[in-house]
This record gives C-alpha cells, structure tokens and sequence, in this order.
C-alpha cells in the first residue's frame, strides 16, 4: 500500500506542475485538501482551497511560470501520506519546498494538506 501511496503523491506534484505551467489555478488549488494550510514564506498564510487558489492566481497574474522541481527528497509520513521537501525554480524567483504533506483522500488521490514553502530570491 505505501508504493501506491508514493505513487499518488507524485502524480499529484506532476499535476500541480502541469497545472501551474499551463497557468491554471484552478488546477493548483484542486491538488491541495479543501482545508489544506499553505505557509507561503514570506507572503503569509492561507488556509482552505479557495484562498490557495487566489494566491496562485495572483502569482501567475504577476508572469510568474516554468515551476522546476530539483533534489527532490520524499519521507513516509504515514500508511496513506508522503512528505516531500525540494528546491525550486520559476522564471523568476526560486526557493524551497521545506515540507509538502501529501495525504490519500477518500477518492483515491493524494493531495496536500500542508505546503510550507519559501522564497529565496
């Protein structure tokens, strides 16, 4: 069960990737729980799908595009979750993923529950 739980997790970064690359929030938002918590350091905290939506609309209103993913680390959380800590790139900022918790829903998919974040420059 653990493999197909790893599996999950990263067709949902791979999702939200392609999501993001073909500029869609909607598709963002839809890889996060609907009471998922994102601490987006140094912007703030927003807490439920809609909000997490909103941000990343705005950071692709603002040109940001190209998400790149590198030295990617994933730790079992538990029998249904993942978490993953990275580097990250975009057009023009980069940072670190310093914890996603991706979590088996009742649908089957794994989605994130808690993204904390950072960026660097």
């Amino acid at each position: 069960m653990t493999q197909s739980v790893l599996v999950r997790a990263q067709d949902g970064i791979s999702a939200w990737k392609i999501a993001f690359n073909h500029q869609d929030a909607a598709g963002c938002a839809a890889q996060y729980a609907e009471d998922a918590i994102m601490e987006a350091q140094p912007f703030g905290v927003f807490e439920g799908r809609k909000a997490i939506q909103a941000f990343w609309q705005n950071i692709i209103d603002q040109g940001f595009k190209d998400v790149n993913y590198s030295n990617m680390v994933w730790q079992s959380d538990n029998d249904t979750g993942y978490i993953l800590m990275a580097d990250w790139t975009m057009n023009k900022a980069f940072g670190v993923v310093h914890k996603e918790v991706w979590q088996l829903q009742a649908d089957g998919q794994a989605r994130l529950t808690y993204d904390k974040f950072e960026v660097i420059g």
